[in-house]
């Protein structure tokens, strides 16, 4: 198909960036015709900042409550929680602070508010060795305003993943009527975040779009949006450690909206290579499975092995990518591609004080094999289960990253 024949779908958001963006926040509720706003978020966040204070006073009588029990990688417990509280505060507008598991999170606290039925019944469904099933979730949703701490891809999306503890992979939800009708990147909002937790959603950001730069069949707009987002992350990811740099954080939100905006614009349709197939469902595998592993990391540990095992399966995508990187051009051999991008990508991670394998997040070897059936039922990833097929070489690749 040509590149010139695509479609664009659009969904209404508004954005409020800089310094003390929180101003509109009152008035964003109103025209969004809230009148008992909840907020979902963090203990850190709540008890270790002024913000959510801050929010309160900004809503005043227009705030019906507050959840701060909400934890890393959305748990499910977490989950029924708020929403038993956004219940009991008869919420009509919800509004998550925190990064990308309060925000997830948070939409699917709006879904279990409106859907009938029990949870696992609600989310993606495997059936076995069949493609993945996302169950249609009809009911009117409640209106969602995203407060961000941290840059992430998450922030304008419709899809969700949580953590059960009991299941074996994340837990999948779908429903284009829990995105934003407002995004909030507040210059003191971000500057909340830690450092080291700054630079971990950062680099997730920025890991996307250097994938993003191996892809083929780009429309004029996703390319455009692509193109862009690797800019901003390139030049703002050594920076976000910054406590003082709130537009370092803000370049890095705008370059995860461009991930966004790239799919609205046809980059939905836009085939990806293996390479981030499998470090997505692995990263996403290991920190479901280990808590205190954060994805940025784990896309650090990842990434440069997998380059070197998977990249010769899509030799044009590496290609691309290792040239926009600026360490590939015409020319040279094609099978030099993918490991010159590994090279690049691991001194860039190095610098950045990330990880360089599995075994210095303390995850240990004989748990590979776990991780790689965890990642048989990944959608993002392989919603046509296309992995089961290939357990033996996702098997090696992951060894590798060891």
């Amino acid at each position: 198909m040509s590149i010139h024949d695509f479609r664009v779908m659009s969904y209404p958001v508004r954005v409020y960036s800089g310094h003390d963006a929180l101003t509109n926040l009152k008035s964003e509720v109103v025209r969004s015709r809230g009148r008992r706003a909840f907020i979902v978020c963090g203990r850190s966040v709540s008890r270790k900042t002024a913000l959510i204070e801050r929010m309160r006073e900004r809503l005043g009588e227009l705030c019906a409550g507050v959840y701060d029990e909400m934890e890393k990688d959305s748990p499910l417990g977490p989950v029924l929680a708020a929403r038993d509280a956004a219940a009991a505060a008869e919420a009509d507008l919800v509004i998550a602070v925190g990064g990308g598991s309060v925000i997830q999170a948070t939409r699917v606290v709006v879904i279990l508010l409106a859907e009938k039925g029990e949870v696992h019944e609600l989310c993606t469904q495997y059936p076995e060795g069949r493609p993945a099933q996302s169950v249609k979730l009809l009911q009117p949703k409640l209106p969602i305003i995203n407060v961000c701490t941290t840059p992430t891809s998450a922030m304008n999306r419709a899809g969700s993943g949580i953590k059960d503890p009991a299941a074996d992979h994340r837990l999948e939800f779908f429903d284009p009527k829990t995105r934003p009708v407002s995004l909030y990147w507040d210059a003191q909002a971000l500057l909340s975040a830690p450092a080291a937790l700054a630079r971990s959603s950062s680099l997730s950001v920025y890991w996307r779009s250097v994938m993003n730069l191996g892809a083929a069949g780009m429309n004029p707009l996703v390319e455009g949006d692509r193109l862009q987002a690797y800019r901003l992350a390139a030049r703002s990811v050594h920076r976000v450690g910054d406590p003082q740099d709130a537009g370092a954080r803000i370049d890095m939100c705008a370059a995860a909206f461009l991930h966004n905006r790239d799919q609205d614009d046809g980059g939905n349709r836009v085939s990806r290579h293996w390479v981030q197939r499998a470090v997505y469902a692995f990263a996403t595998a290991i920190f479901n499975r280990y808590p205190h592993v954060g994805q940025g990391e784990a896309n650090a540990a990842l990434t440069p092995h997998v380059l070197r095992k998977l990249g010769q399966r899509d030799p044009l995508d590496m290609c691309r990518m290792a040239q926009g990187l600026g360490v590939w051009q015409a020319g040279m051999r094609e099978a030099q591609a993918p490991a010159r991008a590994a090279d690049h990508l691991a001194q860039v991670f190095e610098r950045l004080g990330m990880p360089a394998r599995l075994r210095d997040l303390d995850v240990p070897q004989a748990g590979i094999a776990l991780l790689v059936e965890d990642s048989m039922k990944n959608f993002n990833a392989d919603p046509k289960r296309e992995f089961l097929a290939h357990r033996s070489e996702l098997h090696a690749a992951l060894e590798a990253c060891w």
